[in-house]
């Protein structure tokens, strides 16, 4: 109890680092653009960039009905979200294909975005990118991240086949201004990256799991936030809900279970907001339609940071069913 006592609340010194006040922004007003009112903004760790803290999952973006995705597009703008998330895997490129109609062409000039590929060697990846530009309409992007990195060995596989030299090269022609890498397999992937590019310190973000149960079970929080955080780096937050797994039912991969987190456990207010409580620059939320997305923007307005105490017993009422797995299914303890 005393050691995640002890590590919660210095995550929480770290958060009040990165929470940006709307006094900080230079006025007493809440941070606007020409579309209205924008949703809390955070540091984006080193990169100097203000984004805000909810942003909008390409996945369901490229999966749910073009109408649905465009309707989450414009609710995500009309709700003040200003990070977009996409990658080229996701169905195949459609989810970019989206954002290239009906993201960039109105909205462009206020919203950072991102997108990522899987390539394993310096052939794709230099073809995703380009594939990526040409599908999102855009000359730059705001980041570009080596995707879904699965077990050290992968890590030590891509940058001995030369990815990491096009996004340098990609970033020296102005195609891309930060870079970053991402995973949800394996928490020692992501350190094995870190250690890998200790001296050349060249990514600006990281993108892992962040939930309750991670702290508990295979943690990206322990092991790959603090690291990060010394580089500073900004932290991306994903399946804050685990891919859906903490309700009774997800019916696109036919999943059920007799005793849900929430509501058995936890709301899905109180699994948001203890994310939004630690260093999270944003929390990356997948939404298949409109309603969604708004409820989590609600979720964003309504974030008022949980106490050190609060966080610890959310973490222990779910303690027995993290120790488990089977609803952090993603993860996979290959090490």
């Amino acid at each position: 109890m005393s050691d995640r006592r002890s590590f919660l609340k210095s995550l929480a010194g770290a958060t009040a680092g990165i929470a940006i006040t709307s006094k900080a922004l230079g006025n007493d007003q809440k941070s606007r653009d020409r579309l209205g009112e924008v949703l809390p903004k955070r540091k984006l760790g080193r990169t100097g960039e203000l984004v805000t803290m909810l942003g909008t999952g390409g996945y369901h973006i490229g999966w749910t009905t073009e109408r649905d995705a465009q309707e989450v597009i414009e609710a995500s703008i009309e709700g003040g979200v200003r990070f977009f998330d996409t990658a080229e895997s996701y169905s195949k490129g459609v989810s970019e294909e989206r954002y290239g109609k009906y993201l960039t062409p109105k909205y462009r000039d206020l919203v950072f975005l991102m997108t990522k590929s899987t390539g394993r060697d310096a052939k794709t990846v230099q073809e995703h990118l380009e594939g990526s530009l040409r599908r999102l309409k855009v000359d730059q992007l705001d980041l570009y991240q080596v995707h879904s990195i699965q077990t050290p060995d992968d890590v030590d596989n891509r940058i001995k086949n030369g990815v990491l030299e096009v996004l340098l090269k990609a970033q020296q022609q102005g195609k891309i201004k930060y870079l970053g890498f991402t995973g949800h397999q394996n928490p020692y992937a992501h350190t094995r990256m870190l250690d890998q590019t200790q001296e050349s310190d060249i990514f600006d973000t990281v993108l892992m799991p962040v939930n309750v149960l991670d702290q508990t079970y295979f943690s990206f929080t322990k092991n790959v936030i603090p690291p990060a955080l010394e580089r500073n780096m900004g932290i991306l937050a994903i399946k804050s809900l685990a891919d859906g797994r903490f309700f009774a039912k997800k019916e696109k991969v036919n999943w059920t279970s007799d005793d849900p987190l929430i509501p058995n456990y936890l709301s899905i207010k109180e699994a948001m907001h203890f994310v939004w409580s630690l260093p999270v620059s944003v929390l990356i939320s997948g939404n298949e339609n409109a309603t969604y997305m708004r409820e989590k923007i609600a979720l964003a307005r309504s974030f008022t940071a949980l106490t050190e105490e609060q966080k610890l017993a959310l973490v222990d009422k779910v303690r027995d069913i993290a120790l488990t797995g089977k609803l952090e299914y993603f993860k996979k303890k290959e090490v």
